[in-house]
């Protein structure tokens, strides 16, 4: 799943752009039970369609005849566009008003729901989707400003924390929800789920949230960077996900990473000459921030892209129903949220360096326990660990990283910290999936063509597996093979998935490996005076 349990700064998001309210608060008392309610309605819609997508993956494959590749753009499509505008989003709502363009995402969130369940082709799935992206990147930081605006700072702590209960709650249902309605209904269900909710949402906004402004409306919109960093993103992930089938001499794909680069570049130039930048590259000075940002994008890379892969494992190759295979990172997401007061504390008591260095090299042990099982494993002695294991180091890193990003620039920059932060978590977890989708392609085909040359298959069955590659572990045996062949071929096939999932696997845990080296090197061993340093 691409976006399992919290991002790094969810919570501290809320302070992005932000005009904090006076202490009698301008917003009416009787209207912050509602306002709350709608954030958290809202918010939900993101994170429940952030997991349970993954899960119908499978399903919309074989119904959509997509390959592999499409399918990744299912998901890719809505996260970059996400990750991309999300801080953008943050801003638009600051100038235009709060609720105007929360109201907007959650309507624009809506009606792309719709245009995904009605897809009639998986092109038009991943258009709807971009569309949903969009939506998203005005509906979650508008969500989170709400409840900045209408909760004074002595009451914001407690708003928070119900906040965030809710979206523990959500991160765990949402999964197993998804697989539920994939398994007994349709997976489009997993995408009409959001109306009745965005319906429950406009209502509130409409009788009960007021409008606010913030104070960064008095500044300019990013738009520049906004569309170069879309750029950068969707050409180097074009690149990676198309590489496969269009290979990479293919002017589309040269093209594309060509676009990328230069988006990439231009982006940096950008933000130096922005005045009100979506990333202050000043910022990157502070030792701190920029180890603590360098750490995010290597680990958060290595859990996007690595457990992209988990549910399609389960679903395709160990023969779990899409339900299954929502619970089966229930005890990751139990594990964060049970253990958060915990691991909050762990900064206070031991400095930032050494729990940074800790937890990732943990979620390292955890990823590399992924890759043991083969075909036919048992959940409970092959997965269950390797989800403990990860869950245990992920709860060790995320609330230290995110207090360490706040420690480093202090409180007037801390929203801002906290945007660009989150923002880097998600654009890692879309770029790790498009270039793990690479190395899963390479090692599926080479493992496929060893499989093939041992068993000695016809060459029928040779053209026709290399015709369904593309499919990976949706590949099936030619139409007419005899029931031997046929089992033969789709044990192959497993075999050949596992063993590209191994090497995404391995390749996850060199990263958490890196991520703890880099906050070994960069992350200083207790709070320092680097506010001396801060732009």
């Amino acid at each position: 799943m691409a976006q399992i349990g919290k991002a790094p700064c969810d919570d501290t998001l809320i302070l992005h752009g932000t005009n904090p309210p006076t202490e009698e608060g301008a917003c009416p008392e009787a209207s912050k039970p509602w306002v709350l309610a709608a954030a958290i309605v809202g918010s939900s819609m993101a994170f429940i369609d952030g997991t349970v997508v993954n899960v119908a993956l499978p399903a919309i494959q074989a119904d959509l005849n997509a390959t592999a590749f499409q399918a990744q753009w299912v998901v890719e499509s809505y996260a970059l566009l996400l990750a991309a505008l999300l801080l953008v989003g943050g801003a638009l709502g600051d100038h235009y008003g709060r609720r105007r363009i929360f109201a907007i995402g959650v309507v624009v969130f809506a009606v792309s729901s719709v245009g995904c369940a009605l897809a009639a082709d998986v092109q038009q799935l991943i258009a709807a989707r971009a569309v949903q992206g969009i939506g998203g990147a005005l509906l979650v930081p508008g969500s989170l400003a709400l409840i900045s605006a209408s909760f004074p700072e002595k009451e914001r702590g407690k708003a928070i924390g119900t906040w965030s209960g809710f979206s523990g709650i959500t991160a765990a249902v949402g999964p197993v929800l998804g697989g539920f309605l994939v398994d007994h209904f349709s997976w489009i269900w997993a995408f009409l789920i959001n109306v009745p909710m965005a319906l429950l949402v406009l209502w509130i906004v409409r009788r009960h949230v007021p409008e606010s402004k913030g104070a960064a409306a008095r500044g300019g919109l990013d738009l520049w960077g906004a569309l170069l960093a879309t750029a950068g993103l969707g050409g180097i992930v074009y690149a990676f996900i198309e590489a496969p089938t269009q290979s990479w001499r293919s002017p589309a794909v040269l093209a594309a990473l060509a676009i990328g680069v230069v988006g990439s570049i231009g982006f940096v130039i950008a933000e130096r000459r922005a005045r009100t930048p979506m990333l202050p590259l000043s910022l990157l000075r502070i030792g701190n921030f920029s180890g603590a940002n360098l750490l995010t994008l290597l680990l958060y890379a290595a859990l996007g892209g690595g457990l992209y892969f988990f549910p399609l494992n389960l679903i395709q190759v160990q023969g779990y129903s899409a339900t299954v295979a929502g619970a089966a990172l229930l005890p990751f997401i139990f594990l964060m949220f049970a253990l958060s007061g915990w691991a909050g504390q762990l900064v206070d008591r031991f400095g930032p360096r050494l729990p940074l260095v800790i937890g990732p090299a943990i979620a390292a042990v955890g990823f590399a326990l992924f890759a043991l099982p083969g075909v036919g494993a048992s959940y409970w002695s092959g997965f269950l660990p390797a989800v403990v294991v990860l869950g245990f180091g992920m709860t060790v890193t995320v609330a230290p990283l995110t207090t360490t990003v706040m420690n480093a620039v202090g409180p007037d920059l801390a929203g801002v910290a906290s945007g660009v932060n989150n923002a880097v978590s998600r654009a890692a977890a879309v770029l790790a999936i498009a270039v793990f989708g690479a190395v899963m392609a390479w090692a599926f085909d080479a493992a496929l063509a060893e499989r093939l040359q041992a068993m000695g298959a016809s060459d029928e069955v040779r053209a026709f597996l290399t015709a369904e590659r593309d499919r990976l572990a949706a590949a099936g045996a030619p139409p007419g093979a005899d029931a031997a062949t046929a089992a033969v071929v789709k044990r192959a096939v497993a075999e050949s998935f596992v063993a590209g999932f191994r090497w995404v696997m391995l390749l996850s845990a060199g990263l958490a490996v890196l991520s703890a080296v880099s906050a070994w090197l960069m992350i200083r061993r207790a709070p320092t005076e680097e506010s001396n340093n801060k732009p």
